[in-house]
């Protein structure tokens, strides 16, 4: 992570730049002949409403010939399906479930992309936002860590062996985002000394729960530069952005009826993007840029610096356990062995 910012660290991870970024700056659109799509096939988990649902309208008005809304209900992800072609005929389009709070589920859909002919784009939008304290039954795992890092990881290392498989000579590296958060700055993370790491996630305690999903979002910072160390950009072009705050999405729906869900409402109508504006970070981070963003983020359509905990000797060592101990999590599924054998 040697690149050099136009910003330090702590000035992008602050309130003051979110809110400036927010109120003055407006990401751009993609052009249709800025970008040929024709023959491609793209992912989006989280697809059946909000900025996911907004990230396949987009594609699809570039010229996607194939999408796959990867949803947790197949209900309400025919719905999208049926929304998507009202708007704009044409494109095939496949609904499939996928339920990132079940391992099950996740290597059931992973499997299932072994059929497709090629995938050139994953955009990995789905996530939560819990506001009490919940553990997942079939894990064990505090449930904002299991879905929103955990899951995404998971999902993450067990495709790239399929990406790399499906690729054609001369065809550029498929790509992977992740979506991020501005707030991942702003995680208190009490955990970060807790040796081991993973297991204090689970501790039921006075919590701030939305300090937890930010920390969810930290640790997949974490992830995304061990992760790029070990896995060569020619296999799978591996990046994270963020849409910034957005409204007009599920993210908070826990706290839907209540004053704070409310309050929350009002936050996002004043300072947050629409969908629309949303999306077109994450379609920037899907078919803009080159090698040069693997491993590393993207805001404001430009590499910008992660979480300054990330740079310092302590977030280091933090990357290191949380990397070894993500590996022992996921022993079962073989993810040391498809990371040393990727590259060759």
């Amino acid at each position: 992570m040697a690149t050099d910012f136009d910003i330090s660290p702590e000035k992008e991870g602050s309130f003051l730049q979110f809110l400036y970024r927010q109120f003055f700056y407006t990401p751009s659109g993609i052009v249709a002949g800025d970008v040929d799509l024709q023959g491609k096939t793209a992912i989006v988990t989280g697809s059946n409403g909000g900025v996911g649902l907004e990230c396949c309208r987009q594609l699809r008005e570039l010229g996607l010939s194939k999408l796959i809304l990867a949803v947790r209900d197949e209900a309400k992800g025919h719905h999208a399906m049926k929304t998507l072609f009202r708007r704009k005929e044409g494109n095939a389009i496949e609904v499939w479930e996928l339920e990132l709070s079940s391992y099950a589920s996740i290597r059931s859909f992973v499997e299932k992309t072994k059929s497709l002919e090629r995938i050139d784009y994953i955009i990995m939008n789905a996530g939560i936002t819990k506001q009490n304290f919940q553990i997942n039954p079939s894990t064990g795992h505090e449930e904002n860590i299991q879905v929103n890092y955990l899951s995404a990881a998971l999902l993450t290392i067990l495709l790239l062996p399929i990406l790399k498989s499906k690729r054609l000579p001369r065809q550029h590296p498929s790509r992977i985002v992740l979506v991020n958060s501005d707030a991942a700055s702003w995680a208190k993370f009490p955990e970060q000394d807790s040796d081991p790491l993973l297991p204090a996630f689970d501790k039921e305690g006075k919590l701030d729960m939305i300090s937890r999903y930010y920390t969810s979002k930290l640790l997949v910072q974490f992830f995304l530069g061990e992760l790029a160390k070990r896995v060569l950009s020619s296999v799978a072009v591996i990046t994270a952005t963020t849409p910034g705050l957005v409204y007009g999405t599920e993210s908070l729906r826990d706290s839907r009826g209540t004053l704070k869900g409310y309050v929350n409402d009002i936050s996002k109508r004043i300072i947050g993007y629409s969908p629309e504006i949303g999306a077109r970070q994450l379609l920037d981070a899907t078919v803009n840029h080159g090698d040069e963003i693997h491993g590393l983020y993207l805001c404001s359509q430009k590499l910008k610096p992660m979480s300054p905990i990330i740079y310092t000797e302590k977030g280091k060592r933090i990357a290191m356990k949380l990397w070894q101990e993500t590996m022992n999590e996921f022993a079962f599924a073989g993810v040391e062995q498809i990371i040393t054998e990727i590259n060759h």
